[in-house]
């Protein structure tokens, strides 16, 4: 299973489809929550028994929907095309704040649209705040990381809308996995969760860096690479005993774990009391 990044569109003026030549940003790091926050507009009514508390309140506009998330930015952490100033990635989030002019009207001015999809969560609405923190400079001041805080909003309740029942099928043996937050390291995880070969669960999930985690990535900590159980277990019993004859008993035992087990046992007597008598027993 591919981790799946949050990405932000840019829309049309109708808040409805996706700008063709639009703006895209793909996140580099997943948020760790998102805050949803429903609000109605009410008043309360002039007039009536203030005193007696029944004045009754009045829905007087649409509701609206907030939503809240944190974005990080970090470009010591870049895999290919690394650049030397954080802003160079964030300026394509600053984006959506910038006044773009009307279709309908040129000289009116107001902040494009945007979707946020991460997933099954999907949310359309315009940025109504940001704020940027610039932090881990270089030697020669550039910032390398960074984090932005944004709240959009929608004028009106967002519901949310799903396919099918949901119903997740049982299967046995599945596990539950464990989300990596950020600064997090596969040893530590493995620590938190009383697991110490954290070499093997980093094999067994194909993990390369378990020193650096990308926050969001799943990880099944009860998975282990390099497992197996050998072993032997020998008897060996050798007897006599001499009272004009003789008794002989002798036993062997192999037995192997890891997908063959043997054994063989064998039994051999001889005696003589006034006569004789000999023979021989053996389980293979």
């Amino acid at each position: 299973m591919s981790l799946q990044k949050a990405n932000l569109y840019e829309l049309d003026q109708s808040f409805a489809n996706e700008k063709p030549d639009g703006r895209k940003v793909e996140v580099q790091f997943n948020p760790e929550t998102l805050k949803v926050t429903f609000a109605n507009q009410i008043v309360q009514p002039q007039g009536g028994d203030q005193a007696a508390g029944n004045a009754g309140r009045q829905f007087v506009g649409a509701g609206t929907t907030k939503l809240a998330l944190q974005l990080w930015f970090d470009v010591t952490a870049m895999e290919k095309d690394a650049v030397d100033d954080v802003r160079r990635l964030t300026a394509d989030v600053v984006y959506f704040m910038t006044p773009q002019p009307s279709d309908q009207d040129p000289k009116k001015l107001a902040p494009p649209g945007v979707r946020f999809h991460w997933g099954s969560f999907l949310f359309d609405g315009m940025v109504e705040g940001m704020e940027e923190t610039l932090e881990f400079f270089s030697e020669d001041g550039k910032p390398l990381r960074s984090s932005i805080t944004m709240t959009l909003s929608q004028q009106k309740i967002l519901s949310a809308e799903f396919k099918g029942d949901g119903k997740v099928p049982n299967q046995p043996g599945q596990a539950p996995l464990k989300s990596a937050k950020q600064g997090d390291s596969l040893q530590s995880m493995a620590g938190k969760n009383g697991k110490g070969d954290w070499q093997g669960i980093a094999a067994a999930n194909g993990i390369e860096d378990p020193l650096r985690m990308a926050p969001g990535q799943l990880v099944d900590l009860n998975l282990s690479a390099g497992a197996s159980i050998g072993g032997g277990f020998g008897v060996g019993v050798d007897a006599g005993i001499g009272v004009s004859g003789g008794v002989g008993v002798g036993l062997s035992a192999d037995i192997g774990f890891g997908g063959t087990a043997s054994s063989t046992a064998s039994v051999g007597i001889n005696a003589s009391l006034g006569g004789s008598a000999d023979g021989s027993i053996s389980f293979g």
